[in-house]
């Protein structure tokens, strides 16, 4: 396997400035009045994308799709879903982002297609065919794979095998070849058979298609599934390199932003970006709860997470696992914590303004690269309906987005029986208008963090980050952000008692200069003292 001394991990200089906006296109913007919202809805809301600070946009899955998993099962990767609009509605966006300074990137999703896609359609033949190959089949269809990791649905068309579905039953697998074919099993190919190779000639067509009508890079769906059997772990990070190195050499401005929640494998996989979210590896449930599929009250119960008033956190848990990724890639790509995504329960589940605003301002000021998903900045809640396009328990976190106190606040001219989901009923839902003249609001909050992070070096993707007060089980959580000679201390304290800290910080002055928030840090002899109130943040720059 490639080491990590071998591959160029240069990263495009506008990466390390972003701050982006993840849009879940149906619920965003309706601009024809059908429910569900489209690509001619993101365009007419870019200037408040752009005022909010934000200068990238996270596209959730726009492709033809029978949408039975919201559009992660994909019907046609060259064609956008006509419910949004066309290709050329997709590059007037595009191009518009491009005019104001911002980029744009795509999911791509990999690993599977849905069974309705042509190429299924015709690998499920009984005679052979060039897409034969293209999907993992068993050689009969009364035997399986063997592999509990493998799971195989058995009976359609007529073809004399069972398939490989990646998530759900109608996504086929598609066939990137097993690392270690077993000699007992002829189906499985290995990774440099013809048809297998052929495949991944496609993936690169597929991402040379949109890079070359100026998409600026992809958010990779499951980029850790490709490779199957004993010994994927380490081919599926050759397979990603061997992309990395074709990217920089024929698209070095492009960025490739992993799903895997392990950074220390994407980055050296060759992505620029991976998340730490709530599977992979255990980090981000320790911060917050991220579980839509269990009822709220069951979850709130679980107790535990940092970012709760009750105070019972323990900030060692995230932050011990964040480290040895932090460390290990420092320099070579960044870790996101996003606020959210279309597969997490709403940031505001159980938590009020006050609550947010803390959350916020650690998530504007730890490294890496900041993303907002959609609504999170006003405080967007969890709607309990029912599952639709495979969301289940995740849909709550998918429902429209809420600009004004207007019909269907703001979405969509429809009637409410016919949008995408139902929206929030409440006579206080949050909404942008509102939030926009309401000088303490959350949306406020959030617009001034994203302001101060991008008016300081300390405070960018790549200055430092160094803990000054992170004790087991203790509140508050301090540390130090910095960038030549800028320091800059943030401090939160997300529980619902007030809380004091001595900490040092070799080589500060004695001047404190706040820069935002609540609570007060000064010089202390050799040390400093820091005192916040219950449920607060503070930002201060130390000189």
């Amino acid at each position: 396997m490639q080491s990590k001394e071998d591959i160029n991990f240069s990263a495009p200089a506008w990466l390390s400035r972003a701050v982006f906006y993840e849009i879940y296109p149906p619920s965003f913007c309706d601009s024809n009045g059908d429910g569900i919202g489209d690509l001619a809805g993101i365009l007419a809301r870019l200037d408040y994308i752009q005022s909010l600070g934000c200068n990238a946009i996270w596209l959730n899955p726009c492709w033809d799709s029978p949408f039975e998993d919201g559009g992660y099962d994909v019907s046609d990767f060259y064609k956008v879903a006509p419910r949004y609009g066309s290709n050329t509605d997709l590059q007037k966006l595009i191009k518009e982002c491009h005019r104001r300074g911002m980029k744009i990137i795509l999911d791509l999703v990999p690993g599977h297609t849905s069974n309705r896609h042509p190429w299924f359609q015709k690998s499920a033949k009984v005679g052979k065919n060039k897409y034969s190959n293209w999907y993992i089949w068993t050689d009969s269809v009364w035997r399986g794979t063997g592999c509990q990791k493998l799971e195989t649905i058995r009976g359609f068309g007529q073809r004399d095998g069972a398939y490989v579905s990646n998530y759900f039953h109608f996504q086929p697998a598609l066939n990137y070849g097993f690392a270690r074919p077993a000699p007992d099993k002829p189906w499985q190919l290995p990774m440099d058979h013809p048809d297998v190779r052929a495949v991944h000639q496609e993936l690169r067509k597929i991402m040379a298609f949109w890079l070359k009508r100026g998409v600026d890079g992809f958010r990779v769906d499951m980029a850790s599934s490709l490779i199957k059997g004993e010994g994927s772990e380490e081919a599926v990070v050759k397979f990603w390199q061997d992309v990395r190195a074709w990217l920089q050499q024929e698209y070095p401005e492009s960025i490739l932003v992993a799903e895997w929640s392990d950074p220390k494998t994407a980055i050296n996989a060759g992505f620029h970006n991976d998340f730490l979210i709530h599977f992979g590896v255990e980090a981000y449930t320790y911060l917050f709860r991220a579980e839509p599929q269990r009822d709220i009250h069951e979850s709130l119960n679980r107790g535990s997470s940092f970012f709760d008033r009750k105070g019972r956190g323990d900030i060692r848990k995230f932050l011990d696992v964040y480290l040895d990724h932090y460390r290990s890639t420092k320099g070579r790509g960044f870790i996101s914590i996003p606020s959210g995504n279309h597969d997490i329960g709403r940031l505001s589940m159980g938590r009020t303004s006050r609550d947010l605003k803390v959350i916020w301002a650690f998530l504007m000021t730890m490294p890496g690269v900041p993303y907002i998903y959609y609504g999170d900045e006003i405080g967007l809640r969890q709607v309990k309906c029912g599952g639709k396009e495979g969301g289940f328990g995740r849909t709550g976190a998918r429902t429209p987005m809420q600009w004004d106190d207007s019909m269907n606040a703001g979405f969509s001219t429809a009637a409410s029986k016919h949008l995408y989901l139902p929206q929030d009923k409440s006579a206080n839902r949050p909404t942008i208008a509102a939030q926009l003249v309401g000088k303490k609001s959350l949306l406020n909050w959030v617009k001034a963090l994203i302001a101060l992070r991008s008016s300081h070096p300390a405070l960018s993707a790549e200055g430092s980050f160094k803990p000054v007060f992170a004790e087991k089980g203790c509140y508050p959580f301090a540390y130090l952000r910095e960038s030549g000679d800028e320091k800059i201390l943030i401090a939160v304290n997300p529980s619902a008692c007030p809380v004091e800290a001595d900490f040092r910080v070799p080589g500060a002055g004695q001047a404190v200069s706040k820069l935002m928030g609540h609570g007060e840090c000064y010089r202390n002899g050799s040390s400093f003292h820091l005192k916040l109130p219950a449920i607060s943040a503070f930002l201060c720059k130390l000189s």
